[in-house]
């Protein structure tokens, strides 16, 4: 039986439901300061009007050092019904104070196992997967020893690995480290953010190498996103990729519209160009895939 880490607990991943497969409850960074996700009251609204859409699973990629919060992820999970899936991590450099990252980087593998296995600091909490972050285009040195430390993680316990690509792009870049250099296989890889870069060839040949590929972040004025979407997941489809569609809200300030405008409004434009079958594999089928722990 495959499971899914919540932060309630492992459950069978056949009873996620409804997923949000990328999305913020809590999120706090120095890149975009006073424009924190940090009210649990409005994250239980969130998650609230999630749930009354049919929504059941919402999968957290904040990482470490960002706001998660994992004692109220917990209690949020618990009051409202919502399964939720919490991460460890790291992101982009840019989200951290230099003395942070100088003194977590030499121990980072066995920090991201230690809270996958005993717990989110001293909550008790466990992350379930493990977030990283490429650079525009590339793969730089801070995200190389984040993805080699992730790899080495992923390895010990089984983690699936999402990777934050900056600005969509970079995807083949990353796959040639986490999955050609260091062994990771390429279905235990969750790819975000690949809508804000939309070139049909490079989605095509991510999708041919094994990687999920997670559309996220909708309804962005400046990237292109809503208006693609039913082309791009369409176009996948045909090819013999749904199978490795996910979608996500990625609520990152406040003013995003996030996990209810995913199935508000996002649903019933996609179950037009996709149907109603392959769309309940994307939020269903292919999330309890992408985000159950592996094997070891």
């Amino acid at each position: 039986m495959t499971r899914v880490r919540t932060v309630l607990g492992d459950v069978p991943a056949g009873e996620l439901g409804v997923c949000d497969a990328h999305d913020h409850l809590f999120i706090r960074t120095p890149a975009l300061p006073g424009r924190e996700l940090d009210d649990p009251a409005d994250a239980r609204d969130r998650l609230r009007e999630f749930h009354e859409l049919g929504g059941r699973t919402v999968v957290q990629w904040t990482p470490y050092g960002m706001g998660r919060r994992p004692e109220d992820l917990a209690a949020l999970s618990r009051q409202g019904g919502t399964r939720i899936v919490a991460a460890t991590g790291l992101h982009r450099a840019a989200h951290y104070a230099p003395e942070l990252l100088g003194r977590i980087m030499p121990g980072l593998e066995d920090l991201f196992v230690s809270e996958i296995t005993d717990g989110i600091g001293g909550s008790g909490v466990r992350a379930g997967l493990i977030k990283v972050a490429g650079a525009f285009h590339g793969v730089d040195a801070h995200a190389r020893h984040t993805m080699v430390a992730a790899a080495g993680a992923h390895h010990r316990t089984g983690a699936p690995i999402a990777v934050h690509l900056e600005l969509g792009t970079a995807a083949t870049d990353v796959l040639d480290l986490l999955c050609g250099e260091l062994g990771v296989e390429p279905r235990r890889v969750v790819l975000g953010h690949l809508g804000r870069f939309p070139d049909a060839v490079a989605q095509l040949d991510v999708a041919r190498a094994g990687a999920f590929l997670a559309f996220d972040g909708p309804s962005r004025a400046h990237h292109a996103t809503d208006w693609r979407l039913p082309e791009q997941l369409a176009s996948l489809a045909e090819a013999g990729f749904g199978g490795q569609v996910l979608l996500g809200g990625d609520t990152t300030v406040p003013e995003t519209p996030g996990m209810p405008y995913l199935l508000r409004r996002l649903r019933p434009r996609l179950v037009r160009s996709l149907g109603d079958d392959a769309l309940e594999a994307v939020l269903v089928a292919n999330p309890a895939r992408a985000f159950a722990l592996a094997a070891l």
